[in-house]
């Protein structure tokens, strides 16, 4: 049995439970003595074992263990067949929730066995169950995708707005979804730019489909949200990014849960589900392309946005194992939710490394052939190659550009925007006017950048882009030249060629 994903007209329906766990409203009915995922199916006699598993479709940071499984069958791939498994049927349940806490509600009520979330999400989820969980309590096994330093929380401005900093924000109005890790980042940004969220600006909660139709509309001033919002609504064309997460320096990731219970009694099921994960991790990493354009078919996202968190130098990196990097993210989330009233002032910071057990993962690449300390200490996924323009080497990754025309299968490497604009203009002279999408990178901290919202510093032949107006500008007024945007770039450019040909 394969229970699909909500569509988008229930899907805010889900959202009225969030409150459950804030409150405490959730009560667990099973313990660890007394599972209910295994029964006996009254046509066959077959023992039947459920494994229901909660992702966040639209949340993409989990598409490699939740979209990626399900629609390649990878799990069915690697379930345990023989032993105590053989003859077994099994009953696999997918579902997709477009936040963590009705995950944490359907664990809670034995209804779902292995959940995905963030990090803000994954604390509520761990410490409800020590105190709610009836002897039953949620493991952290595996990661997803990270950041180490927050790219993918983001804040917005409808796309007009006169507004270009978090310090215009004073006086206005702000959403964000409560109790997640864009609202944490919200709040320690604000105090980072001397804005008190308690009395400077008017704090409201909202989803992301709620926040993006306000923006749309008007009727906020700024949205705060996580991966992939922040890319997603200015792709869409109806929202700006002034303040990217990474900008905190605080790192963010999604992981995997599962109940205790389940993974006491079915841990070769445990190892199954992570063995499918490595599987689907490796896809992405050999087709990026390719993946990302399946994704936009399977989850509604935009393969161009897909691809700017998942592809090479893309915004998140992909590392299954459980690093000092997630220990970290899991105690800002501790420490931000207790300052927000959400958890209890007995939840110790340094107890988030007792949440985890990475034993299930490293018996998985055992036995797929993988070392876990080399998947721990793999160097990032960046852009390498040769240049699509001139062949030349791509040397240095953040000075790179990328051109996905439409209709291509395949992405187009450049080692400079300068080489980037060249092709640009070969294409429009042989009729390509409709490009697709140019992605460039921060000069000073090398994020994924869509073209068009970043600003730019030429000096000589060597142009630099950037993700704030500020630091473009802070950059060029040490070289003594300009800041210009795209639109300005493109301009620019096309008057020096017709110069060099005069």
């Amino acid at each position: 049995m394969r229970v699909y994903p909500m569509t988008r007209t229930n899907l805010l329906s889900c959202l009225v439970v969030v409150s459950l766990v804030f409150t405490g409203a959730c009560s667990n009915q099973t313990s660890e003595k007394n599972s209910t995922n295994t029964t006996i199916s009254p046509s066959t006699s077959k023992k039947v074992i459920r494994i229901a598993i909660g992702t966040q479709d639209q949340t993409i940071n989990t598409v490699t263990g939740g979209a990626v499984i399900r629609e390649e069958n990878l799990l069915e791939k690697y379930l345990p067949k023989t032993g105590k498994y053989e003859n077994v049927e099994y009953k696999i349940e997918w579902t997709s929730y477009t936040s963590g806490p009705p995950i944490t509600n359907k664990m809670l009520a034995n209804q779902i066995d292995i959940g995905m979330m963030g990090d803000f999400p994954s604390t509520i989820n761990m410490t409800t169950f020590l105190q709610k969980g009836n002897g039953v309590r949620t493991i952290y096994i595996a990661s997803l995708a990270y950041s180490a330093n927050g790219a993918g929380n983001a804040v917005m401005v409808p796309k007009n707005s006169p507004i270009n900093s978090l310090a215009e924000l004073k006086g206005k109005q702000v959403s964000a979804p409560f109790g997640s890790a864009a609202h944490g980042m919200l709040l320690r940004a604000f105090r980072n730019v001397g804005i008190n969220p308690e009395k400077d600006v008017t704090l409201i909660s909202q989803s992301p489909e709620v926040g993006g139709s306000s923006l749309k509309t008007g009727q906020i001033d700024a949205h705060a949200n996580f991966v992939p919002f922040g890319e997603l609504f200015p792709f869409r064309g109806f929202a700006r990014k002034i303040f990217d997460g990474a900008e905190t320096g605080i790192p963010t990731f999604h992981g995997v849960l599962v109940r205790s219970d389940f993974a006491k009694e079915n841990p070769e099921i445990v190892v199954a589900y992570l063995k499918a994960l490595l599987e689907a991790n490796k896809k992405f990493r050999e087709q990026p392309e390719a993946m990302a354009t399946n994704i936009e078919k399977w989850c509604g996202v935009e393969r161009e946005v897909m691809y700017m968190f998942f592809g090479p130098s893309g915004l998140q990196q992909i590392n299954p194992t459980i690093r000092q990097v997630n220990f970290d993210a899991l105690k800002n989330s501790v420490v931000t939710l207790k300052q927000l009233g959400r958890l209890d002032n007995s939840v110790n910071p340094e107890d988030v490394t007792k949440w985890a057990d990475d034993s299930y993962l490293r018996q998985a690449m055992k036995e797929v052939g993988l070392n876990y300390d080399e998947v721990a200490n793999a160097k990032d996924f960046v852009i390498s190659g040769e240049d699509a323009q001139t062949k030349e080497p791509i040397k240095e990754p953040k000075m790179a550009a990328q051109l996905w025309l439409k209709g291509n299968d395949k992405v187009m490497n450049f080692a400079s925007i300068k080489n980037m604009m060249a092709m640009s203009q070969k294409l429009k002279a042989e009729g390509k006017q409709d490009q697709g999408v140019i992605f460039v990178h921060d000069r000073n901290n090398g994020w994924k950048l869509l073209a068009e919202n970043s600003f730019y510093v030429q000096n000589g032949n060597e142009i630099s882009a950037f993700l704030t107006q500020k630091n473009a500008q802070d950059f060029a007024q040490r070289s003594g030249v300009k800041v210009v945007d795209f639109k300005g770039l493109q301009q620019s450019y096309a008057q020096a060629q017709k110069l060099s040909k005069l």
